[in-house]
């Protein structure tokens, strides 16, 4: 039996509360967050829209002219029914004008720059509205490493990245998130035809019953084999986590002090609230 089955209603009450308590606590009460058509930032504003009202919360597609118009369309579909603030702000002219330089750049290195294009575009917005700015990427893809580091992986706080994405299409269909969006193959729109699970090669669905195991259950690699999960991929799955860990914490530091930064210091956002 799968061990992904969670208390939808419960998971709910953590996530809303997270974001509310983590944005007031820092004396702000408004988000800004890429809307991309796709499940995650779709879950993403309809928690921010629950725990701070959708007047607060402010989501910017950012196209680029390879980008399906699929998925603006499902971004503004979200938007409508969480009620939040949307607009558009295309990412075409500022990243041609950098590959104009740069002619011979790879699909990659294109996708990397627009994800890059497009947290600046957030973190602008931020300072102009004055808010924090939400991540949206899920416990499967940080583990995986399968994101852009400062890309899609940065934000000031990540309500889902200690969910599985087997979770987010659970949380999603409990908060009312249009179907068109949970039923969509999962997609970053990176280039003409791209999806998550053709470049992984796996289904989101298979990899997240190993990790659940590998990593909350903490089962060994016998232990994963006999429990019938084929030694190849577990080796591969091991591997991706292991070569991806530094996109999981902030640049490593020299320690020379007694309280080192993402060591032994790490809680200042806790004074005095």
């Amino acid at each position: 039996m799968s061990g992904l089955q969670a208390n939808m209603e419960l998971l709910r009450k953590l996530l809303v509360g997270f974001v509310r308590d983590e944005v007031r606590k820092v004396g702000l009460n408004r988000i800004v967050l890429g809307l991309s058509g796709g499940i995650d930032s779709a879950l993403v504003a309809f928690i921010a829209a629950e725990a701070l009202g959708p007047e607060n919360v402010h989501a910017i597609c950012m196209p680029y002219k390879t980008s399906n118009p699929e998925s603006e369309a499902h971004a503004r579909l979200v938007a409508t029914a969480s009620g939040i603030n949307f607009s558009v702000v295309p990412i075409t002219t500022m990243v041609d004008a950098y590959f104009e330089i740069f002619p011979d750049a790879t699909n990659m290195r294109r996708g990397n720059k627009m994800a890059r294009e497009r947290m600046t575009i957030l973190f602008d917005h931020s300072a102009l509205l004055g808010a924090l700015v939400l991540g949206t990427s899920n416990k499967t893809e940080l583990l995986l490493g399968y994101g852009t580091l400062y890309g899609d992986m940065a934000s000031a706080l990540n309500p889902i990245g200690d969910i599985y994405k087997s979770h987010v299409w659970q949380l999603s269909a409990e908060m009312g998130v249009p179907h068109e969006v949970i039923e969509k193959q999962p997609s970053a729109d990176l280039w003409a035809g791209q999806t998550d699970e053709e470049e992984l090669g796996f289904t989101y669905r298979q990899v997240d019953e190993l990790l659940y195991r590998m990593v909350d259950q903490r089962w060994t690699r016998q232990e994963l084999v006999t429990g019938g999960f084929e030694a190849e991929f577990v080796d591969a799955i091991s591997a991706k986590i292991q070569n991806s860990h530094f996109k999981r914490r902030l640049p490593v530091i020299a320690k020379v002090s007694n309280r080192t930064i993402d060591r032994d210091f790490r809680y200042a956002r806790d004074w005095g609230k």
